[in-house]
């Protein structure tokens, strides 16, 4: 039996990436209510690989912030861009980070995923639950643009999961795929273009 599929319909069409947010907080009760859902998400065997970090202390945030930052910038430096150009994208990426009234890393462990003997299933095991990871973080979006909260998928993480590891002293099969920003919006959504059904569908 459907039930509100309508209303569902509206805030999946509607979610929109927002990224910047007035200064007021985020209840830590609405915070748990979205991390409650999103661990409602399918996930391979039901092995819920999904694992959680809100930055809730500023210092931790900041340190964190300020090691990712020392990377990109050395990162940006190797690839030859203009230090103009390479100041301005470090900074944009610090406040990114650092703005928002609440940051959720989005982490992923393999210890209750099955183990093969053989590189390619272990491999798409892996697959499995980055895939399970994406669908709680998708699933933590759309509960918090439900509540009208702006969130965006940040995916800066991915690209340092030791350096976040190391700055927040997670446990060693911890490893970050993405932070999810949230807070109340200041900033409406801009639209994008989506491919239509019928470009992207093959009926066979």
């Amino acid at each position: 039996m459907e039930v509100g599929g309508d209303r569902f319909y509206e805030l999946a069409a509607t979610r929109q990436s927002i990224r910047e947010f007035r200064p007021d907080p985020v209840p830590a009760t609405l915070i748990e209510r979205l991390l409650a859902i999103a661990c409602q998400a399918p996930s391979a065997h039901n092995r819920q690989p999904w694992r959680y970090v809100v930055l809730a202390q500023d210092e931790a945030r900041q340190r964190l912030v300020r090691a990712m930052s020392e990377r990109f910038r050395a990162d940006l430096e190797q690839d030859g861009l203009p230090a103009e150009q390479v100041d301005r994208l470090v900074d944009r990426g610090r406040r990114r980070l650092l703005d928002p009234p609440v940051v959720i890393l989005l982490c992923m462990t393999l210890e209750d995923m099955d183990r093969y003997p053989d590189a390619a299933r272990q491999a798409a095991e892996r697959t499995m639950a980055v895939q399970g990871v994406a669908l709680a973080g998708g699933q933590l979006l759309l509960a918090a643009h439900a509540h009208g909260l702006g969130g965006c998928w940040v995916c800066a993480p991915l690209f340092v999961p030791e350096i976040v590891r190391a700055n927040l002293d997670l446990p060693a099969g911890w490893d970050a795929q993405a932070a999810i920003i949230l807070g109340w919006p200041a900033e409406a959504g801009r639209d994008r273009d989506r491919r239509p059904v019928a470009e992207v569908t093959r009926w066979l």
